[in-house]
């Protein structure tokens, strides 16, 4: 279709092509124009959803502007409030003021922007995500990749259908100690790894409770609800504390949590879902006359795989200990035949069998050694790789492509299904012809949800 033909390659054959008027009118011939370091390869990007780790998202593509040679064109977000911060941080740091925008669907029929990022709530991303596709757009989204697995599944369908890329956010993909500690497991380093745990350990207090009221004018609320079940505005079910509900979001399970089960079924080296799912916890330590919270605040989840190998996970909101000898709270550690390794961050120890010193581990870096001067410095690799991947058109070059990103999503979401319907559930795991429960329709209703019209990710994307 001609809205999903790149825009730099038409410019380039199709403006080249009448370079005898508009480039012979410059002074230059089509060579000479080309020649021009970015005349054709610049890539106009915008942002979704700008507070909170949409904030992030901007400055890292602000950091990207010359060694990828991006343009972070436009800003949007349902809430208006945040338009004239967010576009200062842009123009400080590129010397360009954005646009600004309220409507993402503005955003997809401009023919100018190549390719969006989403840090907007949970239940925003599949059929923000599908959206862009369809609109030619390519797609870095946050995790979890979606709201709940059947959209999901609709997200990867999108992609593959219109040839774009997407990148999940599951940064801990391009950090290469992390890359490193994958590799060393996957080699055998402590045998055959039979079990992964993830910790997602992060105190949270009581965040109150309102009445409802009238959103304030700057936020456009029909919009910013989208897909989830029409409820009145509360200023306690708005900004970040909608993670805590389950129409918005998927509490710390599935907040935090998604880069841990990432990086725990990553080392397991499983492309599959489990067969059994099992999630037990509730809200602890917090009033709940005091706090509108739904989600869990403690939860123990356990998944086994047709193999036997098991991931399990654990989400602690409370005050608490860390674990290991690294004393992890956000974090993972892998038990083999052999041994069992302990990754916090990019920092990983590798123990033999009973031995209590490491064999192996993260090395410091080397301050010697060279370094590429297209990578920026700030923990932008796994942005730079989503570009990179655009202008290669190969999904294998991305570090978390859209499939990977499903799979991993799909932990913390399957775990919640269990802890809603407080029992264990048997899933048939495989592809994408048997993703549903065996004999449950209970709790194959929850793998979807109702949408609001007019936001219904659609069956056929």
């Amino acid at each position: 279709m001609q809205k999903n033909y790149p825009r730099r390659e038409f410019i380039k054959k199709s403006a080249l092509a009448g370079a005898g008027v508009t480039i012979g009118a410059m002074g230059l011939s089509a060579k000479s124009y080309a020649a021009i370091p970015g005349a054709n390869e610049r890539l106009n990007l915008a942002v979704i959803g700008i507070h909170g780790q949409g904030q992030t998202h901007i400055n890292n593509w602000c950091s990207l502007k010359s060694s990828r040679n991006i343009r972070l064109k436009t800003l949007c977000d349902t809430d208006e409030q945040w338009f004239a911060s967010r576009a200062k941080i842009v123009n400080d740091k590129t010397g360009e003021k954005p646009l600004t925008e309220w409507d993402m669907r503005k955003v997809f029929d401009d023919k100018e922007i190549d390719a969006v990022s989403f840090a907007t709530p949970n239940h925003w991303h599949a059929l923000g995500t599908i959206w862009a596709c369809q609109a030619g757009k390519h797609v870095y989204v946050e995790k979890p990749a979606s709201h709940d697995v059947w959209e999901g599944r609709k997200m990867i369908e999108a992609a593959r259908k219109y040839n774009k890329r997407v990148q999940v956010g599951f940064q801990n993909r391009s950090i290469s100690n992390v890359m490193e500690a994958m590799k060393f497991l996957h080699d055998g380093g402590i045998g055959d790894v039979f079990m992964a745990r993830g910790l997602c350990i992060k105190p949270r207090d009581s965040f109150g409770i309102a009445k409802d009221g009238t959103p304030p004018s700057t936020l456009h609320y029909d919009r910013w609800l989208g897909p989830a079940t029409y409820r009145p505005y509360n200023e306690k079910k708005g900004h970040y504390n909608w993670h805590w509900f389950w129409d918005t979001g998927n509490g710390d399970t599935g907040n935090q949590g998604p880069h841990q089960f990432d990086i725990a079924r990553w080392g397991l080296n499983k492309n599959e879902h489990p067969v059994s799912i099992y999630s037990h916890g509730g809200i602890y330590g917090i009033d709940p006359r005091e706090c509108a919270q739904e989600t869990p605040n403690t939860q123990t989840s356990i998944f086994k795989y047709e193999d036997g190998k098991m991931l399990e996970f654990e989400t602690r909101g409370r005050y608490s200990n860390g674990e290991s000898s690294l004393d992890i709270r956000i974090g993972n550690m892998f038990y083999g035949t052999e041994g069992y390794l302990e990754l916090d961050g990019g920092t990983w120890k590798a123990f033999r069998k009973r031995e209590d010193k490491p064999f192996a581990g993260s090395q410091k870096t080397d301050a010697k050694k060279p370094v590429d001067p297209r990578t920026p410095p700030g923990g932008t690799e796994h942005y730079a790789n989503f570009i990179d991947a655009i202008r290669s058109g190969n999904n294998d070059d991305l570090h978390c492509d859209i499939n990977e990103g499903f799979f991993s999503s799909s932990l913390p979401l399957l775990a919640n299904i269990s802890y809603r319907l407080n029992r264990e559930l048997k899933f048939m795991g495989g592809t994408r012809d048997n993703e549903k429960f065996v004999n449950d329709t209970e709790a194959d209703a929850m793998l979807t949800r109702v949408y609001r019209p007019p936001y219904v990710v659609p069956k056929e994307v």
